[in-house]
């Protein structure tokens, strides 16, 4: 149980490029990152209005000189510091993550990226290449894989207890879009214009949630080949998609499909993911977090409970209250910040970080190669495409 108590020596210097006022997931950086005091923010670029940033940066207690115009004068100025940053968030549109990303790593800096990581697979590759060369972390916020039911699943999945895996069923489908919202929304505006959210909408931005769910969960299940279909029900979205369905094959046999969408009218959410396999299945939906639902063929349903002793040890080790109060999505991101900062100061120490996981490169890598696949087999007539 997380109750606390350090888990690096001393919290690791932080700054925030961009997630500044009206932000809409600055704040839950900030809270996840400071919350167990494994980081400590001391500068930022919040906006990318300069007296705007300033005047936030203040307003969270940092020296006003320590609140820059631009990411690229905090990295320059913060590396004079003796007490400079050693890592940075970057929460800003998806068409400047590859640079800021890219920029911070050429500065020596640990990095936790707002994914996309990029818009292309060999962008990616490159990002991947130049931390493995400056021995940095790259963290990705796919927030969700910080519940507890997704360790439970994880665990279930390897001891045996689903049997042989057959299918994956997965889906984020709100309905909050299912009007044209962004002309009156700037925080939406900008997730349906390609110059800035790049070659998709929905499945880069909702369907790689689930989708890096299934790659926690198992681990070792790889994609052969993908179909997808995407449509813009709001046509004023078009070349993006609003909606899309994906169809998988894995190199073990099995399938998958991820349905994502903006347009699931009077839904709320609606993530899921659903494992089956020749004994059982399991499954996870994110409003209602704290549980995970067990289906043994020919046996009662279960509903498994967050904090409950029957549960393996990997699965309580997160927990912060006692089951049967609810954890919610803030829990989740300070249980993978603090999963970041670890793997951080082991990486600083040369050594790596073990018996854990957390969403690191190699998942935003895979996140951006998903999303390519699929917009290649959605362009090309929704055929099936080798997964490249």
């Amino acid at each position: 149980m997380i109750n606390g108590e350090k888990k690096v020596e001393q919290p690791i210097r932080w700054a925030m490029v961009g997630g500044g006022r009206g932000s809409q997931i600055g704040y839950i950086h900030r809270s996840a990152a400071l919350r167990d005091h494994n980081f400590q923010l001391v500068a930022g670029a919040f906006d990318i209005n300069a007296e705007r940033g300033l005047d936030f940066g203040i307003n969270l207690h940092l020296d006003s000189k320590r609140c820059y115009s631009d990411y690229k004068t905090m990295f320059e100025e913060e590396a004079k510091r003796e007490d400079g940053i050693q890592a940075v968030s970057i929460a800003t549109p998806n068409g400047t993550h590859y640079e800021i990303c890219k920029a911070a790593l050429e500065a020596n800096l640990h990095v936790i990226c707002e994914k996309p990581l990029c818009f292309t697979t060999e962008e990616a590759k490159e990002l991947e290449a130049l931390a493995k060369e400056k021995k940095r972390v790259v963290g990705i916020t796919y927030g969700y894989s910080g519940y507890q039911a997704i360790e439970q699943g994880r665990q279930m999945i390897a001891n045996g207890e689903l049997g042989e895996i057959r299918i994956i069923n997965m889906q984020f489908a709100h309905g909050f879009h299912s009007e044209a919202v962004e002309i009156d929304n700037p925080s939406t505006k900008w997730r349906v214009d390609p110059k800035i959210v790049g070659p998709s909408y929905v499945l880069g931005d909702l369907g790689t949630h689930p989708l890096y769910l299934s790659e926690v969960m198992l681990p070792n299940l790889k994609i052969k080949k993908l179909m997808c279909t995407r449509q813009s029900f709001v046509k004023t979205r078009a070349p993006l998609e609003d909606n899309a369905y994906t169809i998988m094959e894995y190199e073990n046999g099995a399938i998958g499909t991820v349905w994502s969408s903006a347009v699931n009218a009077g839904s709320m959410h609606s993530q899921t993911i659903r494992v089956i396999g020749s004994k059982a299945s399991i499954e996870w939906w994110d409003e209602q977090p704290n549980q995970l639902r067990y289906e043994e063929q020919g046996k009662p349903v279960q509903i498994l409970e967050r904090g409950m002793n029957y549960l393996y040890p990997q699965a309580l080790a997160d927990d912060r209250i006692a089951g049967g109060h609810p954890e919610g999505l803030f829990e989740a991101w300070s249980n993978l910040y603090t999963r970041f900062a670890m793997a951080m100061e082991e990486k600083d120490q040369g050594r790596q970080l073990e018996n854990s996981w957390y969403p690191g490169i190699e998942a935003g890598v895979e996140g951006v190669r998903w999303v390519e696949n699929c917009v290649r087999s959605a362009d090309n007539g929704a055929v099936w495409v080798d997964y490249q």
